[in-house]
């Protein structure tokens, strides 16, 4: 379905809207306007997984930063049920690529940092990371700190720690990329089944095709700078259940990424050719 007016169609029940939402900055070294994002419209349900794809400088950790108040878009809006987003707030959680968790906390006491930032009486907070440690696989590792863990270790207890203060709203940037791909496959195979049981309304980032059809129910796909919603993608197949090998056996799943990986490989040919002909434009100039 390309996108268009169904975003706002559906904006009266979302819990995240995004409407008319335009950003640019400058660049230090020349001094021109870079346009990131240009007229985004979201609409994204409440326990929807929504995942965004798109080529590399489209404006997706804007969009991210937007959402979750770090950055004021300079044209249009996002809302969270209706209220203006303005700052960071306990309704959304992030969970960026890079690993936030403190080197000196064991996984027990990182798990439940938030929860002692809240004042979270003791008795609850204890209950609370007993069972997420539990949801993310890394019982008997509670004493355990940050450097004796693997990488898909660490980023369950990031996952978790994230998951711990109860947003009803999770954003995540690329948050499995560093990992292998195996464990990778393990670490989405099991946000699927957290997200499923915890019912969050997720926002999640990636570079990853596959990735974002496997756990998606919506592809977001972006157009090169400025970044733009050039399609939004019905995944075809109900994320419960959702396996690895049912993705690479269903047929409409493989024709699912199909049709995502021909928007993305659009925008990639055409980001190379706007910077091929600026490049020669460039050449030329100093010819002359």
């Amino acid at each position: 379905m390309t996108a268009g007016n169904a975003e706002a169609a559906s904006a009266a029940s979302a819990t995240l809207t995004v409407n008319g939402l335009s950003h640019w900055f400058i660049d230090p070294q020349s001094g021109s306007t870079v346009h990131a994002l240009d007229d985004i419209n979201l609409a994204i349900q409440p326990g929807e997984f929504i995942t965004v794809v798109g080529p590399s400088g489209c404006g997706k950790t804007t969009l991210l930063k937007i959402l979750a108040g770090f950055l004021k878009p300079l044209a249009g809006e996002a809302r969270v049920h209706g209220s203006l987003i303005t700052k960071p707030g306990r309704d959304r959680g992030v969970v960026f690529q890079e690993l936030a968790i403190l080197p000196w906390r064991t996984v027990r006491r990182n798990i439940g940092h938030g929860l002692e930032i809240q004042k979270v009486p003791k008795d609850v907070r204890a209950k609370k990371v007993a069972e997420l440690t539990d949801l993310v696989g890394l019982r008997g590792f509670e004493d355990h700190y940050p450097h004796q863990l693997s990488g898909g270790m660490k980023q369950r207890v990031a996952v978790a720690r994230t998951w711990a203060s109860d947003p009803e709203i999770i954003l995540m940037d690329e948050p499995f990329a560093a990992v292998d791909a195996m464990t990778r496959q393990t670490l989405q195979e099991e946000l699927i089944r957290l997200t499923v049981e915890t019912k969050k309304t997720v926002f999640f980032i990636t570079h990853s095709v596959e990735e974002a059809v496997f756990l998606g129910d919506r592809v977001i796909a972006l157009a090169a700078r400025p970044g733009r919603v050039k399609a939004s993608v019905q995944v075809p197949v109900p994320r419960e259940g959702r396996t690895w090998e049912t993705m690479t056996h269903d047929p409409s799943m493989v024709a699912c990424v199909e049709e995502v990986l021909g928007l993305v490989r659009g925008e990639h040919e055409a980001t190379l050719a706007s910077e091929s002909h600026a490049n020669a434009d460039a050449e030329q100039a100093q010819e002359t």
